[in-house]
């Protein structure tokens, strides 16, 4: 099957996803989170893609990018073949280390470059693992940061000072950005999976399971085409739970 070309938006911002393959672990100590930070430093100023935003999690990673000159599939590849490079060698591991090829979408408008910069900053917490503040491997601490090779002028200038930017993120929000595999089923078809899979006429019988058989029927609604989005609404489980048990 042939490749699509990649959409290409007037603004040249892009959110990207890239994951470990298996859902493996991409980071195992700081150094390695240190590296890869490098390569994101060393890389944009190499194809001219600007690092607006990061959020390294331990198998997958969120950038928020502007590519005004096409650069980002060049860059893509030398973050990926790189840190693969160093990773298989320094854990003695052979093949592949990511998932497939990177997923990007277009930002295309401001409201969306807010709502990107936020879902990719509270990455961390909507996860359970801490609050965003307080994670240190994403761009969270670098806001308006001259000498960081992270690039928040955009943001800076649509929020202001610190005092806001924190408020920005504080606030209660369901922001809803690209999944890494988007469902292509109706709600409808996604209704007859969940009667299937569950003997169930409702999804939200999951509330009444287990943790342990919750966390599995979650993983066969994801591995038969649901997208997160989809178990959400159509079980009643949060979110945060979803991805936990799918990421």
């Amino acid at each position: 099957m042939s490749r699509h070309a990649r959409q290409v938006n007037d603004t040249g911002y892009y959110h990207v996803i890239v994951r470990g393959i298996g859902r493996q672990l991409l980071f195992e100590d700081v150094p390695d989170y240190r590296y890869y930070l490098l390569l994101l430093e060393r890389y944009s100023n190499e194809t001219d893609v600007t690092i607006c935003a990061y959020c390294l999690m331990e198998n997958h990673v969120h950038l928020l990018v502007r590519d005004v000159k096409g650069g980002l599939p060049l860059f893509m590849k030398k973050m990926g073949v790189s840190y693969a490079a160093y990773f298989n060698k320094k854990y003695d591991r052979t093949g592949h280390l990511f998932q497939d090829r990177y997923l990007s979408e277009s930002v295309a408008d401001d409201a969306y470059f807010l709502t990107v910069n936020r879902y990719i900053l509270k990455n961390p917490q909507e996860a359970g693992i801490c609050r965003y503040s307080d994670y240190p491997w994403s761009s969270y601490r670098l806001f308006d940061n001259k000498a960081s090779f992270v690039d928040t002028a955009l943001l800076s200038s649509m929020l202001g000072g610190y005092e806001r930017y924190d408020e920005f993120l504080s606030e209660d929000s369901s922001d809803i950005c690209m999944e890494y595999y988007p469902s292509k089923l109706s709600d409808e078809r996604a209704k007859e999976i969940i009667k299937k899979k569950l003997g169930a006429e409702s999804g939200v019988i999951l509330q009444k399971y287990d943790r342990k058989a919750r966390d599995a029927a979650v993983a066969e609604l994801s591995k038969a085409g649901l997208s997160e989005r989809q178990i959400e609404r159509l079980t009643g489980i949060s979110r945060r739970i979803i991805h936990e048990v799918l990421w």
